[in-house]
């Protein structure tokens, strides 16, 4: 029987710098259409290169299938949401859901305070619901409609939304992430939200700043339509209504009462459906050209699958209210699935750990430690493409060092959230950097400088970390 050698350093470091050099050279030549094709070609040819690594060390073809199996099998719960919200936002287009929301929020929000406004909103939807994923889906895709209706950047309007769902996200009891860290790390739930407040509320607050500054600077001379005109083409287009919220409000409901996320949003993409049939009945008999009952079956079947289309006579508009069903997320599948093969064959292969060791070799003090912890997981982010990885990994390789230098549990769990979770959407080929670029329809390439808070909320952490600012130590027992 063949001995599986242990990976060396110079092992692990091949298909990372075959990876970083490719994805640079994806980038230089495609540009922002990189994650369309090329980023994933690249993923599956750095996959062959580390299981190249891995048969020369010993390891069976079979083993190294296996674990490429298993990477894709992890991410079926993201592909599932991915599909069901591709179907809610073509439904909520459809029914009138998404345009609501844009008329009313062209009515209140000011357009030099709309980047910190989007960014606080989606923050309040986030912490409410506990999931990013949905905020960027329902109240994102409205924002981004408002951004482009009132002239905004929509890389920094992007950065607002992204920026908010994840401060949110990050501090709801609600949240899976922040659930997980915790439970990796040995602490308690409300301990460990309260201990994320120290770095956290103040990253938001100067995010804030930031948004405000570049709201009230911005010249929006480039607007192509104004905001009357969007208004106006809205109600000349759709049945407005606060009704109309209702598919929202169930979606809402629903994720506050844990349900989980997948039946969630597909049950509120089909009521959106139901929504559009029922209470869209011209616009849709314009669109058609038919006003029987099979015609408009017949596009909210579509709006499912392939995306709700519009033509309102102005193609802005038509840009705006028009997008997306299943079809449409299916690029965004074929990157998580590209990625998380790579990841789950370095992981398999013993590729990360070496790159662990080598860190924790390096980690002489708290500061350097809790520096170290919150990199890795940023770097498992990038090799692996999973947040729930970036949290999971680290978390059990670091926990006992943590414990035997004496800090407290919170420590950890808290640069997991800092260097994981946080960073998760920066990265186009993460589930998580996908994902918002499928729903924002902005690339991560383009809006990773307007995320301050998920810039800064990390560089705030090491800060404290080497300065001691709340790092806990553990009380001796008393004898």
């Amino acid at each position: 029987m063949k001995t599986v050698k242990q990976a060396s350093f110079f092992d692990a470091s091949i298909p990372l710098l075959f990876l970083i050099t490719c994805l640079a050279a994806s980038v230089a030549l495609f540009d922002g259409d990189s994650s369309y094709g090329p980023n994933q070609i690249v993923l599956l040819l750095a996959t062959g290169v580390a299981s190249l690594i891995g048969l020369k060390n010993g390891f069976k073809w079979q083993q190294i299938e296996e674990a490429m199996i298993h990477g894709i099998s992890v991410s079926m719960g993201a592909i599932f949401i991915l599909l069901a919200v591709g179907a809610l936002i073509g439904t909520f287009l459809m029914a009138g859901t998404v345009p609501t929301l844009i008329y009313l929020g062209l009515q209140v929000l000011s357009p030099d305070w709309f980047y910190a406004a989007a960014c606080i909103l989606s923050a309040i939807v986030a912490m409410s619901i506990g999931s990013s994923w949905t905020t960027a889906a329902t109240v994102g895709v409205a924002l981004m409609g408002i951004a482009n209706g009132i002239g905004a950047n929509p890389a920094i309007a992007a950065g607002a939304v992204v920026s908010g769902a994840y401060f949110g996200d990050k501090i709801s009891p609600l949240s899976e992430t922040t659930n997980l860290a915790p439970a990796v790390a040995g602490s308690e739930l409300f301990a460990h939200i309260r201990h994320m407040l120290w770095t956290t509320v103040p990253s938001f607050v100067i995010a804030l700043i930031l948004f405000t500054i570049l709201g009230f600077s911005e010249d929006r001379g480039g607007a192509t339509i104004s905001i009357g005109d969007v208004q106006d083409i809205i109600l000349q287009t759709y049945d407005v209504s606060v009704i109309h919220l209702i598919p929202l409000v169930l979606l809402v409901t629903l994720a506050v009462k844990k349900v989980p996320a997948f039946p969630s949003i597909f049950l509120a993409s089909l009521v959106g459906g139901i929504w559009g049939f029922v209470f869209q009945p011209d616009l849709l008999t314009k669109i058609s050209g038919d006003g029987g009952f099979v015609a408009h079956l017949k596009i909210v079947w579509t709006a499912l699958f392939d995306g709700f289309a519009v033509e309102t006579g102005n193609a802005t508009m038509d840009k705006l209210l028009s997008g997306g069903g299943m079809s449409n997320m299916l690029n965004t599948i074929w990157l998580v699935m590209s990625a998380l093969m790579f990841g789950a064959v370095m992981e398999k292969l013993g590729l990360l750990e070496v790159f662990v060791k080598s860190i924790l070799k390096a980690a002489k003090n708290s500061g350097s430690l809790i520096t170290s912890t919150i990199c890795t997981a940023f770097g498992i982010n990038l090799v692996t493409a999973d947040q729930y990885i970036s949290i999971v990994m680290p978390g059990r390789m670091y926990r006992e060092e943590f414990e035997r230098r004496g800090l407290e549990n919170v420590n950890l769990s808290r640069a997991l959230e800092d260097g994981g979770t946080i960073t998760s959407p920066l990265i186009p080929w993460n589930t998580c950097g996908a994902y918002m670029a499928g729903v924002l329809l902005v690339s991560p390439l383009e809006y990773w400088y307007y995320a301050f808070f998920n810039l800064i909320n990390p560089l705030l952490a090491i800060t404290f970390a080497y300065l001691g600012i709340k790092v806990l130590k553990k009380q001796p027992a008393f004898a």
